[in-house]
Formats: structure tokens, C-alpha cells, sequence
């Protein structure tokens, strides 16, 4: 199906002194050799974060600008479609680990990255934060924790995403309500006698209120892949977006890179529908009082550009029983999140051993009170 289609990148860079492959050393800013230890300080883009003037690509004007030719695979297995660079010889899928095939590669065009949030650590920590994580499930299958433990399950992937920005200007009209109290009196019983008392009961006044707002929407965050499969759990799904980098292919060797399947069109309109949740919260801070409510509101985005950005998370796949299961650490914050089996006889046996446990106690209560009698 279209929509569960998928493009990954693997940017490989070669040592000048040994060929080897050049890897980026999460946290840094350093591509290394890990087989001479020659190191390369990424050099800073002199041309910043890649703004995007939003209207041309809509009118699909500046598709030539910004973008490049990449080739593409799909997983024969899950259906994912990944981008690879043409001099790798194998790779596997990154979401279910099955073997891609080199020759079925065609060629795609995408919008280049304007921005990286680059990975705050490496695969090895990122490995161990799913080590300790599976060891702490219970009932976990054995197999589960062997599979978990092996390095090679655990994939570093850059994750596409959409931001926008705008100047927002809204008209509005609603209510601002203020509160106020009013004393009510009742009739409650005390010792058996009926008695009248007064309580205080809050009223809002309203009156009618219209305006407008105006202000900047500074990177609305979207993404930009479908994702009903091998979903990113929303738990880790945050990022520091003040880290964020101006992208160089750098900070990408050695990780894999998701395409974007979310078109730039839809990822606007989703993008539109948060700005008027932020114009709508902007009219009601305008608007003042206690509470407010917001009838209509006539909002326009001008000035509006975008950037494609990446984003860092750290996969691990299994199969268990023929399914899937997928493991999450976002790249940045370390937060964990992941799907688990159960192992039906670790369950059984511990329930089977809680019985045991009650029917010994049982007996010997019974045994005790005998003796005693």
C-alpha cells in the first residue's frame, strides 16, 4: 500500500588514510575511523538552516531547487520502501531486519534536508539502555532477551519531519466570561432539625468580545512519514528542536535515513490546522476574563516557508511466534518505548506457582490447628 511505503539513506564517507568507512561519533561534532582513528571535524554549513519559500513547492515551481536524485529499495518482507547510496553492497531493513535486494533499486527525487538534530549517543549506550530495559520486563521469552541482546537488532535511524513558519494574522470574535458569586440559600438537616443556610455559588457574566491577534508560528513540527505500521510511540516522540543543526551529510554516516512519504501539501495542511489551535489560543488570551469562548475567528498565514528536518531514534526489531516487535530510544533523550511478548509458560508456571505457595500455607495452617487440638 502507498501509504506504508518507506525510503531509508545510508551515507558511507572513506578514510583518506585507509578507505574505511567514516562515522559520525554522536555528541560531537567529529566523523571518526574506527579502524586507523582518524578523525574529521564536520565543517560547519555556511549557508545556515535551509529556509524554504513555502508557495513555489506548492505550485510545484521549486521542485529543481533543493533536491536530489536517491535510489531506492523495498523490503520484500514488510513492504518498506528504503533509499541506500550505490556503493553498498548489502543492507538490511532497518524496521524488520530481512535482507535487501541490491538489484531491485530505482531511482526517486526528494527535497534535501534543510536541518539535523544529530544523535546525542551511541549505539553502543543506546544497546544498553534495550538490554536493561528488556531484563526488567517480566514473563519476557527467553529468546526475546537473546534477540534484544544482540547489537546488530539495534539500527540508528533519522526519522523525516516537516516544520513551517509563518506570520499568523486573525480576526476573532466570541465571549469573555468573568466570574462572580452569588449567595444561595438551602435547607439541609442538623441533630434531626431542618435548618436554612446560604452557600456561595459562582455565576459567569459574559459580554461580547472581537479582535485580533498577530505574532510569528516558529517551526511547526510535522511529520512526515505514514506510520501505521512500526509506529514511533508518541512517549518518545519529543525533541529539542534548539539543537537542531544546518544539515551536512556528516551526521549521517553510519545511520540510516527514512524518506519522507507525507507530501509537502498535506504536511501544510496538518500544519494550518495547528496554526488556527494557536491563533484560537492567542484570541483567548486576548480576549481576557476567567474564561472565554471563541465563535469565529478569520485567520491568515503569510510569509510562510518550511524545512525538511531529521530527527535521531534508535530501532530494534524481533520476530516472535510471526510477529513483529519493535523497540524505541529517542537519539536525543534517551527515552525508551516498545510493544513485548509474553512467554505463556513463564506465565503459567508462576501462576501455577502462586497456587502451590496457597495450598502449602493452606495445608499447614490446617496441619497446625490439628496439632494444637
Amino acid at each position: 500500500m502507498e501509504e506504508e511505503k518507506r525510503a531509508f539513506s545510508e551515507h558511507k564517507k572513506s578514510c583518506v588514510n585507509c578507505g574505511a568507512e567514516l562515522l559520525y561519533k554522536p555528541g560531537t561534532t567529529e566523523i571518526k575511523c574506527d579502524y586507523c582513528g582518524h578523525e574529521e571535524t564536520i565543517t560547519p554549513n555556511q549557508d545556515g538552516f535551509q529556509e524554504l519559500e513555502l508557495k513555489p513547492y506548492l505550485e510545484e515551481m521549486g521542485s529543481l531547487s533543493h533536491s536530489e536524485e536517491i535510489l531506492m529499495l523495498q523490503c520484500k518482507n514488510c513492504g518498506a520502501n528504503q533509499h541506500i547510496e550505490e556503493n553498498y553492497k548489502s543492507l538490511h531493513c532497518v524496521y524488520c531486519t530481512m535482507p535487501l535486494i541490491i538489484e531491485d533499486a530505482y531511482k526517486e527525487d526528494w527535497i534535501l534536508p534543510g536541518a539535523v538534530l544529530p544523535f546525542q549517543f551511541d549505539q553502543k549506550k543506546s544497546h544498553q539502555i534495550f538490554s536493561n530495559w528488556v531484563k526488567g520486563l517480566w514473563f519476557a521469552p527467553n529468546n526475546l532477551k537473546k534477540a534484544a541482546l544482540d547489537p546488530e537488532h539495534t539500527k540508528g535511524l533519522y526519522l523525516p519531519y516537516w516544520t513551517f513558519d509563518a506570520q499568523l494574522y486573525a480576526t476573532y470574535s466570541g465571549q469573555r466570561g468573568d466570574y462572580y458569586y452569588v449567595n444561595v440559600p438551602y435547607t439541609t438537616t442538623v441533630n434531626g432539625k431542618t435548618v436554612r443556610r446560604t452557600r456561595q455559588e459562582r455565576r459567569t457574566r459574559w459580554s461580547p468580545a472581537s479582535g485580533n491577534v498577530s505574532g510569528f508560528v516558529d517551526d511547526t513540527l510535522i511529520k512526515a512519514s505514514h506510520q501505521r505500521k512500526n509506529a514511533i510511540p508518541s512517549k518518545i516522540a519529543h525533541w529539542n528542536l534548539k539543537a537542531i543543526e544546518p544539515f551536512n551529510t556528516s551526521y549521517l554516516a553510519g545511520f540510516v535515513t527514512e524518506k519522507y512519504t507525507i507530501p509537502l501539501k498535506d504536511g501544510h495542511l496538518a500544519s494550518t490546522q495547528e496554526a488556527d489551535k494557536i491563533a484560537r489560543s492567542w484570541a483567548r488570551h486576548d480576549i481576557g476574563g476567567d474564561t472565554q469562548q471563541v465563535s469565529s475567528i478569520n485567520m491568515r498565514l503569510s510569509e510562510e516557508t518550511f524545512k525538511h528536518i531529521l530527527l535521531p531514534v534508535y530501532i530494534s526489531a524481533y520476530q516472535y511466534n510471526g510477529k513483529k516487535y519493535n523497540f524505541f530510544v529517542n537519539g536525543q533523550t534517551g527515552r525508551i518505548s516498545g510493544k513485548r511478548p509474553y512467554s505463556f509458560w513463564k506465565i503459567f508456571f508462576f501462576v501455577l506457582g502462586i497456587i502451590i505457595l496457597i495450598v502449602a500455607v493452606v495445608t499447614l495452617v490446617n496441619h497446625y490447628e490439628e496439632t494444637v487440638k
